[in-house]
């Protein structure tokens, strides 16, 4: 099976593989999400392989359990770390380096949707004010009185998206700064301890 691998002897209950196959259900579902920050599958499954793991991995370890090439692993790797979701450790004795996931999902996903959106809204405010400036530019070149109306319309709807811009700005400092806590606080373990069996 590919994923968190399973030692198949006599000594494997039907039990236990089934659990190994549960998990492996929802590293799928943790890779389809991951899809929505604009991270691949494959790099979706790797975090999840590594947040279910007891012990910190090795690029090796990760190849097995996901039969992927040494490269692949690196480049997944690196790109999960510099989205603060998984993090270099060190055991006495052991040259390789060793990873383990971030466990804390609210400090990885303040952090991926902080990095994500402000990039892609700094863009939207940089493009409305150069659309902004390129309809002045026609304005002050038409004499078609209709058409500069129309311009005048169209530059109001884009002062609006900027403010919308703006707006976004302050939301995402607040998710990366933290305080987004203070007005939805943490949902963390044990606070709702029902559980369906």
């Amino acid at each position: 099976m590919e994923g968190i691998p399973v030692q198949n002897d006599e000594n494997t209950s039907i039990e236990a593989i089934k659990h190994e196959e549960t998990i492996e259900k929802f590293i799928q579902v943790i890779a389809k999400n991951m899809n929505l920050y604009g991270i691949t599958s494959s790099v979706g499954r790797l975090y999840g392989v590594l947040y279910f793991s007891d012990e910190p991995m090795t690029l090796d370890d990760m190849r097995n359990a996901l039969e992927m090439s040494k490269t692949s692993m690196s480049t997944g790797v690196r790109t999960l770390s510099d989205m603060k979701m998984v993090e270099s450790t060190f055991r006495r004795g052991i040259r390789k380096d060793l990873y383990q996931s971030e466990e804390d999902w609210y400090k990885s996903f303040t952090s991926l949707f902080a990095n994500r959106w402000r990039h892609h809204t700094e863009t939207n405010i940089e493009e409305a004010d150069e659309t902004i400036r390129e309809l002045r530019k026609l304005t002050r070149k038409t004499d078609n009185q209709e058409l500069c109306d129309r311009i005048e319309r169209d530059i109001d709807r884009l002062e609006y998206a900027k403010n919308y811009y703006k707006w976004l700005m302050d939301f995402i400092q607040l998710v990366d700064s933290g305080k987004i806590f203070e007005y939805l606080p943490r949902h963390d373990e044990d606070e709702n301890s029902d559980s369906a069996d």
